[in-house]
């Protein structure tokens, strides 16, 4: 009785698919072809694997040391227990979450109007692709340097550009000012990417879908917002995630224009974590804090693709 059924589950598709699937598993060309495939994989996990997961796992042990350069002690949670009473540290948590929940969304909407507006037929267009994507290129602790002349109140050309139209600026030393100055270099350094990002998915969306929603009437929002924006929903998941990694750790424009200043209203958690390994010497203190950084940045990233998956568009 049990062979005449496996008889009749193999005369299915499904079950003719399972038998083919496993003969070709067990075929010489199959083992073949994995191990090549393995093998091309190799440098780049040995890479991984020595300079990521090693250095991960060594901080994670270290997490519960009080290691210094003096001593390495096992204190099992208590790195973890002082956290939760440290000021410093929900200081720097609150000013990362201030400066990813205002530089991921400000990125990503910008590179999303660049991307529409270079998508169309305009002169210069080439050029300004490049002026927009140029910042990327460019090493942003030296790009941090020219914008702390370019908006210091007394000598820079931004303030006074702004106070042409009535805006009052203040400098990196006053606590408000400095974290939006920031924030700007953020999004200045950023947004070129993302536009790239974006314009590979405009280019990816079938020409014959526009054409057919003009010979209907459609207007350009309607357009926008039923076609241009539900497709894009597969390159915004990966923009915005990668944007909201990038803001989490940032920390070359910090370092270099303020230092976490002026007191600790710019230190983030990345600025926390050098300070307390580099300056300060906890190393084992600063190891708990970069792992907070990492569940910090997994759990954020994970709820982003969960929300997107629903949303994913295929065609």
């Amino acid at each position: 009785m049990r062979g005449s059924l496996e008889a009749v589950a193999g005369q299915t598709p499904r079950g003719r698919f399972r038998m083919e699937l496993r003969r070709l598993r067990r075929s010489r060309l199959y083992r073949r072809r994995t191990l090549t495939a393995y093998a091309f994989m190799l440098p780049s996990l040995i890479i991984l694997g020595v300079f990521i997961v090693w250095p991960m796992a060594q901080a994670l042990r270290i997490s519960f040391t009080d290691f210094n350069v003096f001593q390495s002690n096992w204190v099992g949670l208590e790195n973890y227990r002082k956290l939760l009473n440290d000021e410093a540290f929900h200081n720097a948590l609150g000013n990362t979450i201030l400066y990813a929940g205002i530089t991921t969304p400000v990125s990503v909407g910008l590179a999303l109007v660049f991307a529409l507006l270079l998508n169309r037929k305009v002169r210069g267009r080439e050029f300004f692709r490049a002026a927009i994507f140029l910042p990327v290129i460019t090493s942003l602790a030296v790009a941090a340097i020219a914008w702390t002349f370019l908006i210091d109140p007394d000598i820079g050309i931004v303030p006074y550009w702004l106070e042409q139209i009535g805006i009052q600026t203040g400098g990196l030393g006053e606590p408000t000012w400095a974290m939006i100055w920031v924030i700007v270099v953020g999004v200045w350094k950023n947004v070129g990417f993302y536009t790239v990002m974006y314009l590979a998915g405009l280019q990816g969306i079938p020409r014959e879908i526009y054409e057919a929603a003009e010979v209907d009437g459609a207007t350009t929002w309607t357009r926008f917002r039923t076609m241009t924006w539900p497709l894009l929903t597969n390159t915004t998941m990966f923009v915005f995630v990668i944007a909201l990694i990038a803001a989490l750790q940032a920390f070359d424009q910090i370092f270099v224009m303020t230092r976490g200043g002026p007191f600790f209203q710019t230190e983030t958690l990345v600025m926390m974590i050098y300070r307390l390994g580099f300056s300060e010497f906890q190393m084992g203190y600063a190891a708990a804090v970069s792992w907070v950084l990492v569940l910090l940045v997994f759990a954020l990233s994970l709820l982003q693709i969960r929300y997107f998956n629903r949303r994913l568009v295929r065609y």
